[in-house]
């Protein structure tokens, strides 16, 4: 069935017979189906349409670390006259890398959405001795299924051009394309799929819808291209991070290697600074499992269907040893919420509340005649090594005075230690840490601390001694995978 697609550049308006598809080197195989692949979102529009997501240097660079042909190649760019009539181009002579950088800036299209297209179309980015073909239909653009390419569009510049412009025109223009956001369609070929079963795919935004325009196939294609984007741009974070969609409400931490949603925000502030929080794409998120909710605010009581109450502390559950315990808290009976006992499943249960027990929330005690502060909290005591606890860790504490045969009572043990996701810096280097399962972990540059997001306003300076009771973890050395 014969499809007209529309692409505008300038005055040129350019109509295309037949359905796009890719000029293929070769047959491509998939893999086992990853378990998080999502046919109906694949990308997000915003990362097809953010043309300032990398500069120059940053397009070259990476050309260089996959050990890219492109990183050396040059060629002549194309002059208007160039594309409406000649095979070849005679405009100036251009680095690959700068091809990509202006087509992408001048037609507002990502280019790391580029340089994954032309990594699934032809493997350009990793290939260091590519044939003159993959170079000529670097983009896969106007290759017809089932019949010869039109030599119109060959060329490397060309080629980059017109599948910019051609997404961009999906995006702006989705009504004169067959597959749009909120559609449902039926794959009966999927190519390459694990199982010859028709597949039904809703694109849940236009970028996804897009990218069936523009290769109809789930998976010799754009499940191809999901594994490229991947491993290419999506990013990892460390257990600790608080992580939020652009334009979207809900944040989720990444604790074990999993996404755990906050439902309400009393969950979330009462734990942590929404200052701390990380702004990133949904593909940062999506990668992850999805791990148990968080549903309590810190320090919350329940009460299981057996009438048994619990205090939730972090990510434990204390239980009441007697009434009178619970009596002890000072906590209004009114304010426990019943719950169901899979609501507590992520809390592991830890020492139950006697009537004897104090500080069951935990408390700053110091000796009236001065001296150490302490963090006391299930029958212990944690000294704190430099006041900058006081105001970060424990901002909004009051510290009780108490007698040194109080303090006695309670067993010393570790000195208190800042938890995962927290920045911190010694003040003498300017080298910056994230906290992540009890270790420190250096960025390699303020550019990759700053291109994943985190804040130098969330930074502590803390002294050289409580920095070294941590262990050295692995460098964040890229900003991407």
């Amino acid at each position: 069935m014969s499809k007209k697609y529309i692409i505008r550049a300038g005055w040129l308006f350019l109509f295309i017979a037949n359905l796009l598809l890719p000029c293929q080197t070769g047959a491509q195989t998939t893999d086992q189906i990853a378990a998080n692949f999502n046919p109906n979102y694949i990308i997000s529009d915003n990362e097809v349409l953010d043309y300032t997501a990398m500069d120059l240097d940053e397009i070259q660079n990476l050309l260089l670390r996959k050990g890219s042909f492109l990183a050396g190649y040059k060629i002549n760019s194309c002059t208007s006259d160039d594309v409406a009539n000649s095979a070849a181009c005679s405009g100036p002579v251009m680095t690959a890398a700068e091809i990509i950088y202006d087509r992408a800036v001048t037609n507002k299209v990502n280019p790391k959405f580029l340089l994954v297209l032309i990594q699934k179309e032809q493997s350009l980015i990793e290939d260091s001795s590519p044939t003159q073909s993959q170079l000529d239909w670097a983009a896969g653009y106007g290759c017809p299924d089932n019949s010869s390419p039109n030599p119109r569009w060959r060329g490397f510049w060309k080629q980059i051009n017109s599948a910019s412009l051609q997404f961009r025109d999906y995006m702006d223009n989705p009504q004169l394309y067959t597959y749009k956001a909120g559609g449902t369609y039926t794959f009966t070929n999927p190519y390459g799929a694990v199982t010859s079963e028709p597949i039904t795919v809703t694109p849940v935004c236009q970028a996804t819808a897009a990218l069936y325009n523009y290769t109809p196939h789930v998976y010799n294609g754009n499940y191809n291209f999901y594994k490229i984007w991947q491993r290419y741009f999506v990013r990892n974070y460390p257990d600790g991070s608080l992580m939020q969609v652009q334009g979207e409400d809900g944040v989720w931490l990444i604790q074990n290697g999993k996404k755990r949603p906050f439902t309400s925000k009393g969950a979330l502030t009462s734990r942590y600074d929404l200052n701390k929080v990380i702004i990133v794409t949904k593909s940062d998120v999506d990668k992850y499992d999805t791990g148990d909710p968080i549903k309590f605010s810190q320090y919350s009581l329940v009460r299981t269907p057996k009438g048994t109450v619990y205090l939730l502390i972090d990510d434990t559950r204390r239980g009441f040893a007697s009434r009178e315990a619970l009596r002890n808290t000072g906590i209004n009976p009114e304010e426990i919420v019943d719950v169901d006992f899979e609501d507590l499943t992520p809390y592991r249960e830890i020492t139950p509340i006697t009537a004897t027990s104090t500080y069951a929330t935990g408390a700053l005690l110091q000796d009236k005649r001065g001296g150490g502060v302490y963090w006391v909290i299930n029958g212990v005591k944690a000294p704190l090594l430099d006041r900058i606890f006081l105001t970060t860790k424990f901002k909004n504490k009051k510290i009780i005075k108490v007698t040194a045969a109080e303090l006695d009572k309670y067993p010393k043990v570790s000195p208190v230690l800042f938890g995962d996701g927290e920045l911190l810096k010694s003040p003498t280097s300017p080298g910056v840490y994230l906290i992540a399962n009890g270790v420190r972990r250096p960025f390699t540059s303020g550019d990759v601390f700053e291109k994943m997001g985190y804040k130098w306003t969330n930074v502590i300076t803390i002294p050289q001694k409580v920095l070294d009771l941590y262990a050295e973890g692995d460098i964040i050395s890229q900003a991407t995978n």
